[in-house]
C-alpha cells in the first residue's frame, strides 16, 4: 500500500487507498465512497463530507475532524488498534459507534441525533455543547465524561456506569429518572 506524507488535499472527491500521515483534508467530499482499510494517521478533515462512507477496518488514529458532515457512519467497523479521532463542530447523526472505545474522545459543539452509544467505552470523554437527541445510552461507560452544555440527552443512570461524570443542572434534570442525579 502507498505511503502519502505531509500532504494537503483540497476539493477532492476521490482518495486512493493508502496510508495517510500528517496530512490535511479540506474542502473534500467523500460521500457514499469506500474509505475501508485505508489508514490516517495524524490526519486533519476540515469542513469534508465522509457521510454514508464505507469504513470497513479504516484506522483513525489521532485524527481531527473540524466542521464536518458524517452522516450514518459505522464507527464500529473501523480498526479498533490506535483508534483516536475527535470531533468539533461536526454533524455526526445516525452514526454508530457500538460496543468503541472512545476512551478520551472529544466531541465539542456536533449534532449527534439519534447517535448509537451502546456499550461504548466513553470513559473521560468531552461531550461537551452538544445535541444528543435520541442518543442511545445503553450499557455505555461514562465514567468521568463531560456532558456540560449538552443538551437533549436521556441517560438511565441504573444502565450506565457514570462515576464522576459532569453534567449541567438544567438538562441532567430532563434525563431519565433524574432522582438518581441528585
Amino acid at each position: 500500500m502507498e505511503y502519502i506524507s505531509d500532504k494537503i488535499f483540497e476539493n477532492e472527491s476521490f482518495v486512493e487507498k493508502a496510508e495517510y500521515e500528517l496530512c490535511r483534508f479540506k474542502n473534500c467530499d467523500f460521500s457514499n465512497s469506500n474509505l475501508s482499510e485505508i489508514r490516517f494517521s495524524e490526519v486533519e478533515f476540515v469542513d469534508c463530507n465522509l457521510s454514508n462512507t464505507k469504513l470497513h477496518q479504516t484506522a483513525f488514529q489521532e485524527v481531527k475532524m473540524k466542521n464536518c458532515k458524517l452522516l450514518g457512519l459505522q464507527f464500529t467497523i473501523c480498526s479498533d488498534f490506535n483508534f483516536s479521532i475527535d470531533f468539533e463542530d461536526c454533524m455526526l447523526n445516525n452514526s454508530v459507534f457500538y460496543q468503541k472505545n472512545l476512551t478520551h474522545t472529544s466531541f465539542k459543539n456536533c449534532q449527534l441525533k439519534e447517535v448509537d452509544f451502546t456499550e461504548a467505552n466513553l470513559k473521560a470523554s468531552i461531550v461537551s455543547s452538544c445535541d444528543l437527541s435520541g442518543a442511545i445510552f445503553d450499557n455505555t461507560n461514562l465514567e468521568r465524561a463531560d456532558f456540560t452544555k449538552s443538551i437533549h440527552y436521556s441517560i438511565d443512570p441504573e444502565k450506565n456506569q457514570m462515576k464522576g461524570a459532569q453534567f449541567s443542572v438544567p438538562e441532567v434534570l430532563r434525563s431519565t429518572d433524574a432522582s438518581h442525579f441528585i
